[in-house]
C-alpha cells in the first residue's frame, strides 16, 4: 500500500466521521509523508524522512490562502464545521506551527465562525511550549495514545529516534485543559509480532493511563482505509462501546466511531 498523500495546503473539504464538513491543511510535503511515527496503519503510508528535498509550506502563503478559501466555502453549503490540521504527518513539527495557528484562528472568526479549529497530532511535540501554547487556543486539540504498554507502542506506532510512551504521556500530562485523546484499536500481525491492543492486560494498562492524563472526552475507532501493515485488522463497534464503558466508569466522556 503506498498511501494516500494530500498534494494541496489546503484540501477539501471533506467528509469527518468525527468532525463533520472538514477543510483540511496539511503543513507537510506534499509529495511524501513526514513525520516522527510510523504507525502501522496511517492512510498515508509509511514514512519516509529520507527524501532529498523537504520543502514545507511559508506562513505568508498559508495566511493568504486560508482567508481565500474560507471567503470562497463562506454561505454554501460547504461552509466547514471543522478547520482541520492533520495531512501528511505529524503538523506541530512545522516551524512556524504556532504563527500558523493564530493566522487560522483570525481567518475563521472572520469569514468561517462556526467552524472549529482541530488539530490531529501524535503528542510528540508538546514539550515545546510555543506548541503547547498553540493548542491550548484551538477548540479541539485531539491527541493520539494508541497503546498502554511500551511494547504496544513500539509495534503500533513505530516512532523514530528515542521516542518512547513513557515521553509521550509526560508530554501529555503538561495539557491542564481542552485535550481530546483518540485512540485506533486493531489487532492482527506485522513484521513477526502480535498487535492487539485490545487484550486485556493492554486495555488495563492503558485504562490506567487515560485516569492519569484524565482528559476531557476519549474518542474511539478503528480502521476504516487500507493500511500499510496488509497484517492487521479492524475492530467491531461492539468491542469498542464496551472499552468506551470502561473509560465512562472513570468519570471521562468516551465517544465511539465508526
Amino acid at each position: 500500500m503506498s498511501g494516500i498523500l494530500f498534494d494541496e495546503l489546503i484540501f477539501g473539504p471533506v467528509h469527518s466521521r468525527r468532525l463533520g464538513i472538514s477543510l483540511g491543511i496539511n503543513l507537510l510535503p506534499t509529495t511524501n509523508k513526514f513525520c516522527n511515527f510510523n504507525c502501522i496503519y496511517c492512510e498515508c503510508g509509511w514514512t519516509n524522512n529520507k527524501a532529498t528535498k523537504q520543502v514545507l509550506p511559508k506562513r505568508t502563503d498559508f495566511k493568504r490562502l486560508i482567508s481565500e478559501k474560507l471567503q470562497v466555502l463562506q454561505h454554501t453549503p460547504n461552509e466547514p464545521d471543522a478547520i482541520t490540521f492533520a495531512g501528511n504527518g505529524e503538523p506541530t513539527t512545522h516551524p512556524e506551527f504556532a504563527g500558523i495557528i493564530d493566522d487560522t484562528l483570525e481567518a475563521r472568526d472572520l469569514y468561517a465562525p462556526k467552524a472549529a479549529v482541530t488539530v490531529l497530532s501524535n503528542a510528540s511535540m508538546l514539550h515545546k511550549k510555543k506548541v503547547r501554547d498553540a493548542l491550548v487556543k484551538v477548540d479541539k486539540n485531539i491527541q493520539k495514545l494508541d497503546a498502554g504498554t511500551e511494547i504496544m507502542f513500539q509495534r503500533i506506532n513505530q516512532p523514530l529516534g528515542n521516542l518512547t510512551l513513557e515521553k509521550i504521556v509526560e508530554n501529555l500530562l503538561l495539557i491542564k485543559v481542552n485535550l481530546t485523546i483518540q485512540t485506533l484499536f486493531l489487532r492482527g500481525e506485522n513484521d513477526g509480532h502480535s498487535i492487539d491492543n485490545t487484550a486485556p492486560e493492554e486495555i488495563s494498562a492503558w485504562l490506567k493511563l487515560i485516569n492519569k492524563i484524565r482528559p476531557a472526552e476519549v474518542m474511539l475507532y478503528s480502521i476504516e482505509r487500507e493500511t500499510p501493515a496488509a497484517g492487521v485488522e479492524k475492530v467491531a463497534r461492539k468491542e469498542l462501546e464496551l472499552i468506551a464503558r470502561q473509560v465512562q466508569a472513570l468519570g471521562v466522556k468516551a465517544v465511539v466511531f465508526d
